[in-house]
């Protein structure tokens, strides 16, 4: 696009050299008869210099040269996919952190009455057929909630523009109070929705179907039906479950309550690997036991880390019965690494295993899985453990996962923090620590406190690397304690 415009330009300019060239020679009529060296200039340039400038070539071949690159990258650019789940991670970002439709749209990450989750260092205001295109998303799914107040905002913004078009907009202020009126009347406020559609035909008077529309909602109105008149809405929230309702007030993070018998501490874990660096332990919760180990891998191996997943980042998939599949529940891409990978990943695995004690020889751990956490990325409240026999993860016939360790690759901004649902806590993005906990109780069963979620990046570009370690291998470096319900 760059070298088209510049191209383009440079073919204006020269355009516009030969009408300033034409122009001076008609500035005085009579003239031109009685030079006869005007009289020749002017005649060249009305038949072969005229010719050469409008039957010229250079505009196709610009447009040509530009079709051709877009053709080159077309594969890289985003499509209806990445930008609907783009406009879903906005409506995620808005629900899980309370903000502001009219605030997201003027650059603002803010909920009322607090102080912004983020300050960006330049605000970037959605335009109103942005705002069209996120309720858009919601209203063809059938999400009125969030269709209302996104289409309203759209509606507000292009009724401060009417009549001002812009080339890139796809949507109008017609289709805004169209979209709406109709969101309104599934929310069961047909007051609002009749005064949208009335308001819509003053712009387009010979409508049929919203004329149609608006004397269905007179007949219901008559009827008693639907009467309420405040505009506002009577659509509430969908109603969320007990962990997702927490959700939304674990992942903006709370201030931490002082807890007794946290401890930091240098651990060698009887480890000769950690004689000379002990792990940096922070002890995050007693139970679930939850440790956040510091500085756990250097600035460059994480960059390495992130350069050899990087080319086979795809979809997270999630366990669903016996298969594996993509899921709205957990938005990331990942790919897998073995040991094998690079010395990196194998000096990482050798730290892994003298932190924990744990044996991750092959079978007794998964491969390090490397997960890219973009726009809104995050993952919804889930045991990482198997809660059922069918479960894929059985497949290894190492048993269950006993324990997880997550590196955190990068820092974000913003978001990101992993919440403990049930035991009602959350722990932010550290740079190059690690997080550990046990998904298992010693005696093999699964610990209900270790319900977790990955809360939607708000902003930034979260990495992080996991390691599943299983429960064979572990007998005798986790041995059962004596009392059966441990």
């Amino acid at each position: 696009l760059r070298s088209y415009l510049r191209d383009e330009s440079s073919r204006l300019r020269r355009l516009r050299r030969f009408y300033e060239k034409v122009q001076a020679l008609h500035q005085d009529p009579e003239a031109s008869v009685d030079n006869p060296l005007l009289a020749f200039s002017l005649i060249k340039r009305l038949h072969s210099d005229w010719a050469n400038i409008i039957y010229s070539d250079e505009a196709t071949m610009n447009t040509q040269a530009l079709y051709a690159g877009l053709r080159e990258v077309e594969q890289e650019l985003p499509g209806a996919e990445d930008l609907d789940g783009a406009a879903r991670a906005l409506m995620r970002l808005q629900d899980v952190y309370a903000l502001s439709v009219k605030g997201l749209a003027n650059g603002l990450f803010q909920s009322a009455g607090h102080p912004p989750l983020y300050s960006p260092g330049r605000r970037v205001p959605l335009s109103a057929d942005d705002c069209f295109h996120v309720g858009k998303v919601a209203y063809d799914t059938g999400d009125y909630y969030h269709s209302i107040a996104w289409l309203e905002e759209a509606v507000s913004l292009f009724r401060l523009s009417y009549g001002s078009w812009n080339m890139e907009d796809r949507s109008s202020l017609e289709d805004a109070l169209d979209h709406l009126a109709f969101s309104y009347f599934m929310a069961g406020n047909i007051s609002h929705a009749l005064s949208l559609s009335r308001e819509f035909l003053r712009y387009d008077p010979s409508n049929q179907r919203v004329s149609r529309n608006v004397a269905k909602y007179q007949k219901l109105l008559e009827m008693g039906t639907g009467a309420s008149g405040s505009g506002e809405g009577t659509w509430s929230p969908p109603a969320l479950s007990s962990p997702d309702a927490l959700l939304g007030s674990l992942c903006p993070q709370p201030a931490p309550e002082p807890l007794l018998h946290l401890s930091c501490s240098y651990e060698t874990n009887s480890s000769p690997y950690l004689l000379l660096q002990p792990a940096k332990k922070e002890t995050v919760r007693i139970q679930p036991y939850v440790a956040l180990y510091h500085d756990f891998i250097t600035d460059d191996e994480a960059e390495t880390i992130k350069g050899l997943a990087g080319p086979w980042l795809q979809r997270s998939v999630v366990a669903s019965g016996e298969k594996q599949q993509k899921a709205e529940y957990r938005i990331s891409k990942s790919a897998w690494l073995k040991d094998t990978a690079d010395p990196v990943v194998r000096a990482l695995e050798r730290r892994i295993a003298a932190v924990t004690g744990l044996d991750l020889r092959p079978p007794y751990a998964e491969y390090l899985q490397v997960v890219n956490y973009g726009l809104g990325g995050h993952y919804e409240p889930h045991f990482d453990h198997a809660t059922s026999m069918k479960s894929p993860l059985y497949r290894m016939k190492s048993g269950n996962r006993i324990a997880t360790i997550m590196i955190y690759l990068s820092e974000v901004e913003a978001g990101g923090s992993t919440a403990f649902i049930y035991a009602n806590f959350s722990v932010p993005v550290v740079k190059n620590a690690a997080l550990f906990w046990w998904n298992l109780q010693r005696n093999g069963n699964g610990d209900g406190d270790t319900l977790h979620a990955g809360c939607p990046v708000l902003a930034g570009d979260k990495w992080v690397a996991n390691k599943w370690i299983h429960e064979h291998g572990q007998e005798f470096r986790r041995p059962c304690s004596a009392d059966p319900q441990d």
